[in-house]
């Protein structure tokens, strides 16, 4: 079975330096059928002006992830972590017993556009952590490729909970699919570009609720980003 989560049916934020659209609720938004879908809590794909940002700020037992479409994110915490993230970059934040943060684009003059996605932990009050690796774009070409597990299969980052997320890049026409195992769930969110995803159309923005299936099949109808998240 696949429930799509349709890219203009998302919650909305419009704060003149940022721009979101709300998978789940957050904030502001508040939707008690989209809370989260198992321990996948966030996906906001936001757009932050040049040179502004998300001041310090904290959390705690929290996985946090920042994937980078387009544009430059500066990141800097309270463990003594500073960074830029780009595409190709992953970066994985385990807020544990808590840590600060902030975020701002790195430029004076282009839009940042990322997603950042929470995922709750399985343990709680770990040592927080800060982890980011460049995945090479062939890596992940035309296949979804093994980008966050539990146990860094892959040489991908490790997340505190028994979820995985693959992303993959494909080129327009490109078919590929992914088997699946029983039990789990997925839920699968287009980045980029139009796809074919089991039969239903996929645009930019719109998000899968996938259960009970033994293959998510998936063509480009466009050149296209997609990540699937692998969960319990």
């Amino acid at each position: 079975m696949l429930a799509k989560r349709h890219n203009e049916d998302r919650g909305p934020t419009n704060a003149g330096w940022l721009k979101s659209k709300h998978s789940f609720s957050f904030g502001h938004y508040y939707d008690p059928e989209f809370m989260g879908f198992g321990p996948l809590r966030v996906i906001n794909e936001d757009r932050v002006i040049p040179a502004a940002g998300f001041g310090t700020h904290g959390h705690d037992n929290m996985e946090i992830i920042s994937y980078v479409l387009s544009g430059e994110l500066a990141h800097n915490d309270s463990m003594g972590n500073g960074s830029v993230i780009r595409p190709g970059d992953i970066q994985l934040m385990s807020a544990g017993t808590g840590v600060t943060h902030s975020e701002f684009n790195n430029s004076k003059t282009e839009e940042v556009h990322f997603l950042q996605i929470w995922i709750m932990p399985n343990k709680r009050n770990v040592k927080p952590s800060y982890q980011q690796k460049t995945f090479a774009a062939d890596d992940m070409q035309n296949k979804f490729r093994v980008v966050i597990s539990p146990d860094g299969a892959e040489d991908s980052l490790t997340v505190n909970q028994d979820a995985r997320m693959l992303a993959g890049r494909f080129d327009k026409n490109a078919t590929t699919i992914l088997p699946t195992t029983s039990g789990r769930r997925y839920w699968l969110q287009m980045a980029r570009g139009v796809a074919d995803v089991n039969g239903m159309r996929a645009e930019a923005g719109d998000g899968f609720a996938v259960t009970d299936v033994d293959d998510i099949e998936v063509r480009a109808l466009t050149a296209a980003e997609i990540l699937i998240f692998d969960l319990p």
